[in-house]
C-alpha cells in the first residue's frame, strides 16, 4: 500500500461542510463505542449493524456514507482490539481502554461516497453532504493507478487547510543497489546518529530553534479573549507553526533514513523504548525533538522498499562494552568518551555504533542473544497506514 496525498481546494462554505463529515463521522466512531461498553462482546459485525441503525435514527448520520460509517465503526473496534491486545501481553503502564473522541480531525471514505474527474486533478463528493468539487493540489500523478486500485480516502483537517489521502493497493519497490557496505548506527542528542565508521549526523532540533517563536505565539492566544474571532486566528497561526516543525522534523527523518538504506546493504540500530525514554522529564523535550521513532520506522519501510536488512537490536551496554576487547567500561552520560584498558579510545557514540553492528551481525547469523522486540527480523513490518505516507506532507 502506498499513500498519495494532495491538498483540497474549494470555497469556504465546502469548508463548514468538511466540519460537519467530520464531526458526523465522530459522532459515529463514539456511539459505535459507546454500544460496545454497554454491551460487551460485541463483533465488528454489530457494529456494522449498529450504523445501519443510527443512520435512521439520526439526520447527520443518513447524510454520510454507509462506507464512511463502516470506516468509524472499524475504528472503534480497532481501538478495542489493541486495549486486549496490550492487557494479554502485559503492557507495562496504561493498557489504552477505549476513549471518546472530542476533536476528531479526518473522516475515512472506502470505494464509494466520492468520484475523480477524467483527468484525476478534481474529487467530487457524492454523498448526502455533498460538499462538492474540490481541485487536487500536488506533485503526484494519479494517472498511473486505476480507479479500482484506490482502497481508501481519508479527508483530514490541517491548521494550513484540508487534505485527501488516498490508499493505493500497489506494492512499492524499488530496484536495489548492491554496495556491500554494512552500518551500525547510535542514535543520540549530540549528533541525530554516529555510525560504526565514525560519521556523524547533526541533530537540527527543529523545536529548539523555533521554541522563541511559538512561546510567543502562545502569548498571543494567552492575552485573546476566548472565543473571539481575534483568538481563533491566533490559535491557528500557533497550529500553522507547530505544523512547520513537525513537517520538518519528519521530511529530515525520511530523507536520512533513505540515504542511509541506499547506501548500505545491510543496516543494524538501537531497538529503543522510546515511550519509557520520554519518562525523563529532563531530556524529554530533546527526545522527542529527535524523532528516532519516526527514523526508524522509515529505515524499516525503506529496508522492505530497497530490499534491503535493517535489524533492530537491543540497546543494553552497547556504550559501555568495549567494541575491541569486550570488557565493561562504565560511563555516566555526562562521559564522552571511551576509555578501555585494552588501548581503545574511541568517541563514546562511535563505540556504541561498533557495538550495535556486532549485535546485528551475530543476529543475522542466527546467534541467539536472548532478546525481544525486533530484532533479527527483515525490514518490512507492518506499520500505521497513515504515518508512512509516500510522499511529503505539504
Amino acid at each position: 500500500m502506498i499513500v498519495l496525498e494532495f491538498k483540497l481546494k474549494g470555497k469556504a462554505e465546502q469548508y463548514r461542510i468538511i466540519d460537519d463529515m467530520i464531526r458526523t463521522a465522530q459522532f459515529v466512531r463514539n456511539k459505535a463505542l459507546r454500544h460496545w461498553v454497554d454491551n460487551q462482546g460485541v463483533k465488528l459485525v454489530d457494529l456494522y449493524k449498529q450504523c445501519a441503525i443510527m443512520a435512521k435514527e439520526f439526520e447527520g448520520a443518513g447524510k454520510l456514507n454507509s462506507m464512511a460509517r463502516q470506516a468509524m465503526a472499524q475504528r472503534a473496534i480497532f481501538a478495542i482490539q489493541r486495549f486486549f491486545a496490550n492487557c494479554q501481553t502485559k503492557k507495562p503502564g496504561k493498557k489504552g481502554y477505549p476513549q471518546f473522541k472530542k476533536h476528531s480531525r479526518s473522516v475515512e471514505y472506502k470505494t464509494s461516497g466520492w468520484k475523480l474527474s477524467t483527468d484525476k486533478r478534481c474529487l467530487t463528493f457524492t454523498d448526502g453532504f455533498a460538499a462538492g468539487t474540490f481541485r487536487l493540489l500536488g506533485s503526484r500523478d494519479l494517472h498511473f493507478s486505476a480507479p479500482t486500485e484506490i482502497k481508501r480516502i481519508r479527508v483530514v483537517r490541517r491548521a494550513d487547510g484540508y487534505y485527501a489521502q488516498f490508499c493505493i493497493n500497489i506494492e512499492r519497490k524499488e530496484e536495489p543497489v548492491s554496495t556491500g557496505k554494512t552500518i551500525g548506527i547510535d542514535v543520540g542528542l549530540n549528533h541525530f546518529y554516529t555510525d560504526s565508521d565514525g560519521e556523524t549526523v547533526p541533530n537540527p532540533r527543529y523545536l529548539r530553534q523555533s521554541e522563541k517563536a511559538l512561546k510567543r505565539l502562545q502569548k498571543r492566544v494567552c492575552r485573546k479573549k476566548k472565543g473571539s474571532k481575534s483568538r481563533k486566528k491566533a490559535i491557528n497561526k500557533l497550529g500553522r507553526k507547530h505544523l512547520k516543525v513537525s513537517r520538518q522534523r519528519k521530511d529530515f527523518a525520511i530523507k536520512t533514513a533513505l540515504c542511509v538504506v541506499k547506501y548500505n546493504d545491510f543496516v543494524a540500530c538501537e531497538d529503543l523504548q522510546v515511550r519509557n525514554m520520554v519518562k525523563n522529564h529532563k531530556l524529554a523535550k530533546s527526545i522527542s525533538d529527535a524523532a528516532w521513532s519516526q527514523f526508524a520506522e522509515w529505515l524499516e519501510y525503506f529496508g522492505k522498499v530497497y530490499s534491503k536488512t535493517v535489524i533492530a537490536v537491543p540497546p543494553q551496554y552497547t556504550s559501555q562494552e568495549c567494541s575491541n576487547c569486550g570488557n565493561i567500561v562504565k560511563k555516566t552520560l555526562s562521559t564522552r568518551t571511551h576509555i578501555c584498558g585494552c588501548g581503545t579510545i574511541l568517541d563514546r557514540d562511535h563505540n556504541a555504533g561498533r557495538n550495535i553492528l556486532a549485535k546485528g551481525l551475530k543476529a543475522r547469523a542466527g546467534i541467539n542473544l536472548n532478546t525481544v522486540g525486533h530484532t533479527g527480523i527483515h525490514a518490512g513490518g507492518q506499520n500505521d497506514l497513515y504515518s508512512l505516507v509516500a510522499t511529503k506532507q505539504r
